[in-house]
């Protein structure tokens, strides 16, 4: 005789549905191409996803902690890229030039006579602009004349130097009644820029008076 299944026992009906509910469960997880399987399938890929960009963030973010140390490189190294193009500019400035020749004399008492351009000189990687200068002032203001050209911002080499006393104190130009020396010497200055030649050799009356400025 068929017993039914309402007859069973409420504990052994529980059981069953309890049983049934983790069948059903574990077909809508497992099973292909159910709802709930083909969602679960896509969670795993979002997470993995999420996982490998999130590797990605953690290494990207070492580049970031570093930006600020870059962006403080970066500015170091520009301003050396200022000094240096103060030191050694990339045109001739020649104006700018005589302008700190000027000021240099000018400070230490001495008076420029005749400042003549040479013939600019290529090197590997830059150019010299040499300048022929003459002078002449108290013997110990042309030794501080020389020693401020050294502290000057820009690079100033001085070469041939000569010095001549002024003898019975007769002078192709009017002097002071303290000047003991004349001098001439060459005065090189760099950059780094190409520029066309330089224009035939000519004068010019320069900002100090008695002196002569050919370029």
């Amino acid at each position: 005789m068929a017993i039914s299944f309402k007859e069973f026992p409420w504990y052994i009906q529980a059981l069953v549905f309890v049983a049934l509910a983790i069948l059903l469960i574990a077909a809508g997880l497992y099973v292909p191409g159910l709802p709930v399987s083909t969602a679960r399938a896509e969670l795993q890929a979002l997470h993995d996803q999420d996982t490998k960009l999130n590797q990605e963030v953690s290494a990207l973010q070492v580049y970031e902690r570093r930006y600020a140390e870059f962006q403080q490189e970066m500015a170091a190294l520009n301003k050396q890229i200022d000094t240096l193009k103060t030191i050694v500019p990339e045109n001739k400035e020649t104006d700018e030039f005589m302008r700190l020749l000027e000021g240099a004399a000018a400070a230490s008492g001495v008076q420029v006579r005749k400042l003549v351009a040479q013939a600019v000189v290529s090197r590997d990687y830059h150019y010299e602009m040499p300048f022929q200068i003459q002078i002449d002032g108290p013997y110990y203001a042309i030794v501080d004349f020389f020693a401020r050209l050294s502290r000057l911002s820009r690079i100033i080499n001085v070469n041939d130097l000569r010095f001549d006393g002024l003898g019975d104190g007769k002078s192709a130009y009017p002097v002071r009644p303290n000047t003991t020396v004349s001098g001439s010497c060459t005065i090189t200055t760099f950059f780094t820029t190409s520029a066309p030649a330089a224009p035939p050799a000519g004068s010019r009356t320069a900002t100090r008076p008695g002196a002569t400025v050919a370029k």
